[in-house]
This record gives structure tokens, sequence and C-alpha cells, in this order.
């Protein structure tokens, strides 16, 4: 007997009461199961003008948009017209960044796994043309080598706005096309939207931020990042139940909801292998495949994707050896309290899986000696200073740059130890306990990177 009519009965009832507790003005939850969707909403989609939420309602799915970008590009492996293993010149020759040897070796497998190595944050507007992302990957000519290509795991939005272009050549089409022609049409999705010039259709959420912990969020001056990053996650936007009907695309490995063939067994397999192993970095799972997060979880794998807009959440959790998706959609306030809440009762009930918990500081964790992580850090996006007081604390002191430094404050916190050379940071920002893992030597003893999903490089010795 299914269990999706009482777990619909307990989102109905629960959503509206766990949205006014954490300050979350509207969410829509889509839960996929046995070939059935149930889905709720609840909340405003905007306070400024109160207009509510629905089940049609569509939220942006940020960096979730990775994983649509990654299965446009294996539709390409199926077709016998992309590599995966060949060098992202062999279809781009124009691909330039700072370092050429790295970029003439960087492969198509590198780009979709955040394995290439290059600087990942680069955000830069190229204006809203049908050449966006083709003018965006010319800017990229100036960007740093991280690391050698194939090295590690830094996630990189920037790889996949290349990758976006990569389809968009080997396509004749815009990014905006392939979505449609190859994945919303396939899929008979009727509520998602490239941009907001299509999302304006719908009812359509707005971001909020919060200026104070604890307070209310407030509107969002703005509805979407730049569409040259599209690619990465800045435009698409959809109800909770098309994002789930797409996830059900790969728990069926690539059949769409009618039976048509959207993408090839092998490929969406291949999607979900574990490539790549991650340091304890919280929500960014333990492994990368291509495109999906892994998480290791009692009582079977989890795959999934989270992301983040301008204010606007979106969190998408996949039992392939269940048959099960959720899917959670927000536009403001203390997100992470609501997906812990409701992501993990979903799959509890329906799958007995049961996620990990996201780490948390020990209050009587000892002091210790932080020469191998003290100094300074540093990335496109934030400057990042580590040091020890003369009481043996550690702190943290971030001071962001470019776009973020319009959005987020300079912020000092202290980090505690949590695991050999990971810390965790003492309070929680963006309700979250962020580990920081301290990753390779500098050649004196001294960790070389800050990673925290992106690794920072060290600047100073």
């Amino acid at each position: 007997m299914s269990k999706l009519p009482e777990l619909s009965a307990w989102l109905q009832t629960r959503l509206p009461a766990l949205l006014a507790e954490h300050h979350v003005p509207g969410a829509a939850v889509a839960v996929y199961a046995g070939g059935e969707i149930a889905d709720h909403a609840a909340g405003v989609l905007n306070t400024g003008t109160g207009v509510e939420a629905d089940a049609d309602s569509l939220f942006q799915i940020g960096s979730i948009t990775k994983v649509w970008t990654t299965t446009l590009a294996m539709q390409l492996v199926d077709d016998g017209v992309l590599d995966l293993d060949q060098p992202v010149r062999t279809y781009l020759p124009e691909f330039v960044l700072g370092d050429d040897d790295a970029a003439a070796r960087i492969t198509v497998r590198q780009l979709m796994c955040h394995t290439a190595g290059f600087e990942g944050d680069i955000f830069t507007d190229t204006g809203r043309g049908a050449d966006c992302i083709e003018k965006y990957v010319a800017t990229l000519g100036d960007v740093p080598q991280l690391f050698p290509p194939g090295e590690m795991f830094s996630y990189n939005n920037a790889a996949f706005c290349v990758l976006g272009r990569l389809v968009e050549v080997l396509r004749g089409k815009t990014y905006d096309e392939c979505l449609q022609d190859h994945l919303f049409t396939p899929l008979g999705l009727t509520h998602a939207a490239p941009s907001p010039y299509e999302a304006i259709r719908f009812r359509a959420a707005l971001g909020h931020l919060t200026a104070e912990p604890g307070t209310d969020p407030e509107p969002a001056g703005t509805w979407a990042l730049a569409p040259s990053n599209a690619p990465a996650g800045s435009m698409l936007a959809m109800r909770a139940r098309d994002l789930v009907t797409f996830a059900a695309m790969h728990l069926r490995d690539g059949e769409g909801p009618d039976g048509t063939r959207v993408l090839s067994a092998d490929s969406a397999r291949a999607m979900r292998e574990r490539l790549v192993e991650l340091p304890d970095l919280g929500l960014f799972g333990d492994a990368w495949g291509l495109g999906w997060s892994l998480f290791d979880a009692s009582g079977g794998t989890v795959v999934g994707h989270d992301g983040g807009t301008i204010g606007q959440s979106a969190f998408l959790r996949v039992a392939p050896e269940h048959g099960v998706a959720v899917a959670l959609l927000t536009n403001g306030g203390d997100t992470i309290a609501v997906y812990s809440e409701v992501v993990r009762h979903v799959l509890r009930e329906l799958t007995g899986i049961e996620l990990p918990v996201p780490p948390v500081p020990d209050p009587e964790a000892p002091r210790f000696d932080a020469s191998r992580y003290v100094g300074e850090y540093s990335s496109s996006v934030a400057d990042i200073v580590v040091s020890q007081d003369d009481d043996g604390r550690v702190w943290v002191e971030r001071v962001p740059k470019g776009i973020f430094a319009e959005l987020a404050k300079p912020e000092k916190t202290e980090l505690v130890a949590l695991n050999g050379d990971t810390l965790i940071l003492a309070e929680p920002m963006q309700g979250m306990y962020i580990p920081h893992a301290f990753v390779g030597d500098d050649g004196t003893g001294r960790a070389l990177y800050l990673h925290t999903g992106r690794a920072d490089r060290r600047v100073t010795a």
C-alpha cells in the first residue's frame, strides 16, 4: 500500500507551520514515488504583494540546473557527437584560460564533475542577447588555474557555463532552445521557464534576503542573476512537480513519463557513478558523479543537488534504489531547517533511508596548534584570513568581493576542531555549521587550500 497519501497529508499540515517557524515566506514541495506525484505549497511568493504560493508556482532551482546541463550534454554522447574524455578544445577551440597548457588538457568529463581546476566563481554579465554565453566563455582568458586538471574536486560554476556553450555549438541552438526542445518538450513540462521572460507568464516566486539573523526576510531587489551564467544555474525556474518529473526520468534510467527515450540508460546510470571523493563538506555530499552529488546514507545511496540564487534556495534528493525523489523550493529565510525536516521525513517514510546529519561543533572541542592553517586564502569572490589568537582560539575572516560584496558583509567567525584537518564554524552561517577542510601542502607543511566546497588557494606564506 502506498504511503504517498499519508505523506501528502503530513506535508499539507506541517509545511505551513515550518515556514512560519523558520521565517520562510513561501515554499513548494513535490514527491515522486511509485509512478505518482504529490505536491504542496504554502506561504507567499512575495511578501510585498501577498500573492500566495500554490502548487503551480515557479521557483528558481539555481545550481540544480547543472544536472539539466549535464543531461543535455549526455544526450550528445548518446548521439555519438560528444566524447567525455576528449579535451574541451576538441569542440570549443576558442576555450582559453590563464594557464594555456591546462586549458588544452581539460576534458569534458572534468567540467561535469568539478575537477577542471580553474577558478570557478566567475559571474561576468555579458548582456541579455542570444550570444551571452558565447561572450562569457570569451572572458575566461585570464582566469587562474588553482590546481592541475583532474587532481581534486572544487565546485566550479564557470565550468558549467563552458559546458552549456559546448551544448549550444554542437546543437546549433541557444541554451534556452536546447532546454525547451530536448528536455521540457519530451518530458511534457508545462510550468518550466528558462528565463524571467517566460517565468512572468506564471505565478513566480521572488527571492527574499535577511538583513539580520532572526528577522523576517525582505523582498530582494533583483529577480535573477546574469543570463550568461544560465547553464550553471542563474535563470531556470519551474514548479516542484516539474522538477521531480525530470528526476523521475533519471530514476527510470532515461525514460520520460510517456515512454519517450529522453536519455540512454547507460548515460543515466553513468551520471550517478562515483567519480571523485570529497573532503567532509556537509551538504556538498560525500562524492560526485557527472552533474550529481552523491550522499552516503544509511539504507541506500542518495543522489541530488542544491541550488541558490538571490534569496531563493532549492533542494533535490533522489533515491535510485527505491524509485523516490523529493524536491523542496523556497524563497528566503532559514531554508536549511525546513530542508532538514521535510526531506529527511520524506526519505525516511518512503525508503527507510536516514540522511547523514550535518556535522555540528563540539562545545568541548580542545584547543590545538593551527600553524598549518593560519594564513590568507583568496578567490575571485572573497579574501579569507585564518588566524589564531593568544588564547589559542582560531578565527576565519571572510571579506566578500565582486558581486558578493553587495550581497554579504565581512564576517569573522571562530573555527573549532572537527576531524583531522577539517575544522568547523562554532556559530552557524546561513543556518549551517560549515566545515572548513584544509588540504594539500605548500611545501612548508602548511595547507595549500582552504576547502569549503571551493578550493581557495593560499596566497601568503
